[in-house]
Order: C-alpha cells, then structure tokens, then sequence
C-alpha cells in the first residue's frame, strides 16, 4: 500500500492510497474459507459447498469491506505518524476520475480532499492595552434590588386596571391584513409581564385596560427576545424572527405582584434565621452579591473585546470551500447548500477564534487537570445545594459528579470552560489593564 499527500497550496491538500490486489487478496481468501466452512446451501452438506461458487457469491462485498478497513486503517496511521493537522475529516473525492469498477479491477487508487489548518502566530504582549470596565454599584443601583427583591416576595393580589410591572394573562390571537382572525393562525394563551415590554407604544397601549379589553398589539414588539416570543405565541424561534403580523390580546386577568416588607421575615426567608439582622446589614449583603455577580459580565466584556482584538489583528487563510462540502457531508442535521451559504461565515469565524484560541493554549502550556475538573463541579454543585438550603454529604457530591462526568457533552462543557479561565487569567495578567466604573446603564450599553 502506497500513500502520497500532494499539497495544493497552505490549506487545501490531496492524499492519494493505492491499494494492490496483494494488500487485500490474502485477507479476503482467508474469509472465503471460513465462509466455506460455516456456508449451509441447499443441495450441498455443511462444509462442502464448492469454493467457486462461494467465491462467485461473497468475493466482491468481502473485497469490499477489506479495503475499507484498509483505507481507514492506513489513513488515521499515516495521518498521526506525520502529525498532519487538518480541519475536519478527509472526504473521498467524487469525480469521473474516480469511478472504481470493483467488477474487474484488482489495484486501485483512492484520492482524498484534506483541509489543513493554517500556520500562524498569536502574540500576546503588554503594549496592548484594553479597558476593564465594572459596574459601579452605588446606592440608587442597591435599591432598585431591593425594590425588586420586595416584589419578587411579596403577596400576589388580583387588579381591575392594569399599571406598569403588572402580569397580563390573556389570548393571543393572529390577525390577517383586514383585521380578522386568521383561520389556522397563531391562537395562544399566555402570560405578559409589563416591565419586560421594552416598546414604549405597546407598553402604553397595554397599561389601563380592564378584564375582556381587546387590544390590537405589533407581533415583533411583544419582546426583543425572539425566544421569548416564539415561547409566548407557542411558534418555532425561526418563525418569530421573521414574524410580521397584528396579533389581537383578549385580557383574562390582571395580577398585582404586592411590595413584602423590608423586615426581618424577608432577612431570614432569602438568607436563613438570624444571619441578617438589619437594614443595613440587608443592603451591604445585596452590594456583595451585585458586586460578584457583575464581574462575570466585566470579565465576559474584556474577554469579547481581546476575541475582536485578535480576530482583526492575526490573518490567515481557511480552505473554505473543502469546509463547505465537509459540512455538508457531516452535518448532524441536514442542511441545504443555500442554507450553508447564509450561515457559513458565522461558522468560519468561530472556526477561526478557535484556532487562535487552541494555538494560545498549546504556546502557553495550559492544562486541565482532571482534579481540577472535579473540585469545579464539586463547587457548583455544592452551590446549587446551597441555593436549596441543602448540604450534601462527601457520598453524595461524589455521586453527583460521577454521574455528570458520565455525560460526555456535560464533561466536554466543563472542561472547556476551566479551559476558558485559564485563557481569561492569562489575558488579565498579559495585557495592560485599565480600571474604569461606568454606571448600570451604561455598562450594559457599552457590552452589547
């Protein structure tokens, strides 16, 4: 067996096999045997069918099946002996060039397309420089949590008019172009929490109105999540993108979430008997929690601006064309060549960070130990059970994590994201950092 790669330029190659009738026949005449031994023919006793005519019978698919062990046998070893660093797998190339007539052929020569992942550096140095932005939490931002948290608390009363913040329950209904009901069209009873509206005119056309009350709303302007929207008129995510309708909302009832009081019954409700005793102690306690829970976002802000930093700053090329037909061929979902085109360059440039991303862990030596991967899980699960007021024994948290690591999407996630920390850390203490507080708003305005 013969294996040649012939390089077409920096990221497309070829890999040629050719296969004799030497590497295969003895294999293949081996099985015919024991196919003669085992064989139960009418006409003929076990064990003495005529080997002509077991040949006649089984030579071709056993040819067959021997050569394509061979092939993927060879392949992967001459893949991993050269350490040839491709994208995707290598596809059979399709062409009249290659059409094998297993009939009458006896050597043959099997020609495959390989994407090989470009050749780059990834210099990470402390001229660079990047704003490191966090949320000011000052004293308006903790009690508007705190207003928040009194609500989420607080005593749910039915209402006759409905005001601002208010849950809306009702029948969404789809209109056609007159204003009639659209036979077969969208007919879903769902809830609607005012203060999730962020469209002024539909907000307002939704705040004063009585059980019964008809209103006539903008299908897009019920949310800007399209999740959210497929899931409140019951449709698919595909079907809300492109949504553009009149949807008719009958109200069926209004429901008043009432303010709990700031005392100490609400303390011992979020944080446990006697833990917080004081006002005071509350908002100190809801500073800390804002404080941790937005430097996930700060870090996530300066993580996506270093990404857009090296995205535009390291160029090279991608063998697009063999990825198109390896998606193609490959993909879990069957997806149509129109369709690729419109996704494809999403896919190439989360193809492309990867490959910087991959190439930053390997110059870096940076390892996930599966320690490591243990005592992370046994954290977010230890609070998860914190967030339930339970505390698992040493047994169970070790059962816990079994059964997740189990799970090889779980695992693969977890993995990657330690492997996305490591990455963040050494963002932080590469690059030239400076510290700036923007207010909420502004903050969020500037991440997005």
């Amino acid at each position: 067996m013969d294996i040649i790669q012939e390089n077409i330029d920096e990221v497309n190659a070829v890999l040629k096999v050719k296969v004799t009738e030497n590497d295969y026949l003895p294999k293949v005449e081996n099985e015919l045997k024991n196919y003669q031994k085992k064989a139960n023919i009418p006409g003929f006793r076990p064990g003495k069918v005529p080997a002509g005519m077991i040949k006649k019978k089984y030579f071709k698919p056993l040819m067959v099946d021997e050569i394509n062990k061979l092939l993927a046998d060879s392949v992967n070893s001459y893949l991993n002996e050269n350490k040839v660093e491709m994208l995707g797998n290598p596809l059979p190339k399709r062409d009249d060039n290659n059409i094998i007539d297993w009939d009458n052929q006896k050597d043959f020569e099997f020609t495959y397309e390989m994407g090989l992942a470009p050749k780059f550096t990834v210099e990470l140095s402390g001229k660079d420089k990047f704003t490191y932005a966090t949320v000011k939490v000052d004293e308006d931002l903790i009690s508007k949590y705190v207003t928040d948290i009194a609500r989420r608390y607080g005593k749910v009363e039915e209402a006759e008019i409905s005001a601002d913040s208010d849950l809306l329950n009702g029948d969404f209904v789809e209109l056609d172009a007159n204003g009639e009901i659209l036979p077969g069209g969208i007919f879903k009873t769902g809830s609607l929490f005012l203060d999730r509206v962020k469209d002024e005119a539909t907000k307002k056309a939704l705040i004063g109105i009585k059980k019964d009350d008809k209103v006539i709303l903008d299908a897009q302007h019920l949310s800007e999540n399209k999740v959210d929207l497929a899931a409140l008129l019951g449709i698919d995510k595909e079907k809300a993108e492109s949504l553009n309708c009149k949807i008719q909302f009958t109200v069926k009832n209004i429901t008043r979430l009432g303010a709990s009081e700031i005392n100490q019954e609400l303390f011992d409700k979020l944080y446990g008997p006697g833990s917080i005793t004081t006002e005071e102690e509350f908002r100190l306690k809801i500073k800390d929690e804002l404080t941790s829970m937005f430097m996930n976002d700060s870090d996530r802000k300066f993580y996506n601006d270093v990404v857009d930093h090296l995205m535009k700053k390291i160029s090279f090329n991608l063998p697009h064309e063999f990825l198109k037909r390896w998606i193609l061929n490959t993909n879990d979902k069957p997806i149509t060549s129109e369709q690729l085109e419109v996704e494809y360059d999403n896919y190439s440039q989360a193809m492309k960070w990867q490959l910087i991303e991959n190439k930053i862990i390997k110059d870096n030596n940076i390892k996930v130990t599966n320690e490591e991967l243990i005592e992370d899980m046994k954290a977010a699960i230890l609070s998860q059970y914190g967030q339930m007021g339970f505390q698992p024994t040493d047994e169970q948290m070790d059962e816990t994590v079994k059964r997740v690591l189990k799970n090889e999407e779980e695992a693969k996630k977890a993995f990657e994201k330690l492997y996305g920390q490591k990455v963040m850390d050494l963002f932080k203490t590469t690059f030239t950092l400076e510290n700036k507080e923007l207010a909420y708003d502004e903050f969020f305005k500037s991440a997005k």
